[in-house]
């Protein structure tokens, strides 16, 4: 008994040293991901001289997170999770300075380059919420993702509300003021790699005997496809990956015209503010979720999320031209989108067989981050062709969907009885 209680102890201090590991990792992370947020479509609407295409740039890191996913997870089934995640936030890294000079040098193609291999610090921020679960009991993954989740806040919300004085500091030294996000960018990457680096000891992997070094080499078609063969074969697992993909396409979509929106209402000045609550909304209450998931149930939180997501949208459709209400929308927009997040990579996780975990997520993520591109990248010609409040309308409508798929899937699983 005392030996059981003794392992039991040492595992949990190592989970809290992985999830404090995790969370130093996430602030520097997040904020140079949501500080890029707050003006890329601004500064690829600028390059081209119009919004019909400015949604490429969100669309091309998001691109990039899709690619990376995939060799990111085949690298850490072989090598673990810490040089898989150090390696991909150099990658972003390098992707954010290059992006500035893209931009500085007034080259739209090398800008796109740049923020592909920007995705790849995003995908490693992504999946360290997956992380968080290796160590944990399955009914507290939902908590575990949620610690990593919420602790990205702090950066997050940090992030967009630099950018003013980001900017500055570029138009200080004869910059163009929008590449200076960029280049914070490179420098928060890099310190988020350290840290890494650093604390990630041991690798969370090979404390559960998860690491195999023989396993097969990235082989993205065939590796998608025999994932996908593992979502298939669940009904759970299906939801969950539906949940992550539809809240991460509707949110994106929406939150990429935001601030040219704005901007053609003459509130280009707030838009800065009003991604700062949204991004709020994405992590702010996530402990409380993560609590909430793992109390009420996968499927009745991802219900939930549709609702509040459905909810964000309308809002801001309502908004017109009030201000006020854009931060009301999109701060739902957001919890919303932290609903189906860790609902659905909790369900996900916890609804495949752990020999073919890190594979499935790394489909998951792929498939999640494809959907948020095709989003970023319709975002501006649904906005120039028929205006922001289709947008809105259709990411209403996927919302919508999800919660249909969700009432499905739950009543399949537990069938009505007639006695």
């Amino acid at each position: 008994m005392a030996v059981t209680e003794g392992h039991a102890a040492a595992h949990a201090d190592l989970q809290r040293r992985t999830l404090n590991s995790l969370r130093f990792a996430q602030v520097p992370g997040q904020a140079a991901v949501a500080g890029m947020i707050a003006v890329v479509s601004l500064l690829a609407s600028d390059l081209l001289g119009s919004d019909r295409l400015a949604g490429i740039g969100s669309a091309s890191f998001t691109v990039g997170a899709a690619l990376t996913s995939i060799p990111l997870a085949a690298y850490m089934r072989r090598n673990g999770r810490r040089s898989g995640l150090a390696r991909a936030l150099l990658i972003g890294s390098c992707g954010a300075a290059l992006a500035a000079l893209g931009g500085e040098v007034r080259l739209f193609p090398l800008f796109v380059i740049g923020m592909v291999l920007f995705g790849a610090g995003q995908a490693a921020t992504l999946q360290q919420r997956y992380v968080a679960a290796d160590l944990a009991e399955p009914s507290m993954a939902g908590s575990a993702i949620a610690a990593i989740v919420w602790v990205g806040t702090l950066g997050a919300v940090f992030g967009p509300l630099l950018s003013p004085l980001e900017r500055s500091m570029a138009s200080g030294i004869g910059l163009d003021e929008l590449v200076g996000p960029f280049i914070v960018a490179a420098v928060l990457f890099a310190v988020a790699a350290a840290v890494i680096t650093v604390r990630l000891r041991p690798d969370p992997l090979e404390v559960i005997d998860a690491i195999d070094p023989h396993a097969e080499r990235v082989r993205p078609l065939r590796q998608v496809r025999l994932s996908s063969g593992v979502i298939a074969a669940s009904s759970n697992a299906r939801l969950g990956l539906a949940a992550m993909a539809v809240s991460q396409a509707a949110m994106v979509g929406v939150m990429t015209m935001t601030p040219p929106h704005m901007e053609d209402h003459d509130h280009g000045s707030l838009s800065a503010f009003v991604i700062a609550v949204h991004i709020v909304g994405m992590y702010g209450l996530a402990p409380v979720v993560g609590r909430y998931v793992d109390g009420v149930g996968e499927n009745q939180a991802i219900r939930v999320g549709a609702v509040v997501l459905g909810a964000g949208t309308v809002s801001t459709v309502a908004a017109g031209y009030v201000p006020a209400l854009m931060f009301v929308g999109l701060f739902f927009l957001g919890l919303g989108w932290n609903l189906g997040l860790i609902a659905g990579s909790a369900l996900l996780t916890t609804s495949v067989p752990a020999s073919t975990k890190v594979e499935v997520q790394g489909t998951a993520d792929l498939a999640m981050s494809m959907c948020g591109a095709a989003a970023a990248l319709g975002s501006g010609f649904i906005k120039e062709s028929l205006g922001f409040h289709l947008l809105a309308n259709g990411a209403a409508g996927l919302a919508a969907a999800l919660l249909a798929l969700a009432w499905f899937t739950d009543s399949r699983s537990h069938p009505s009885t007639v006695t």
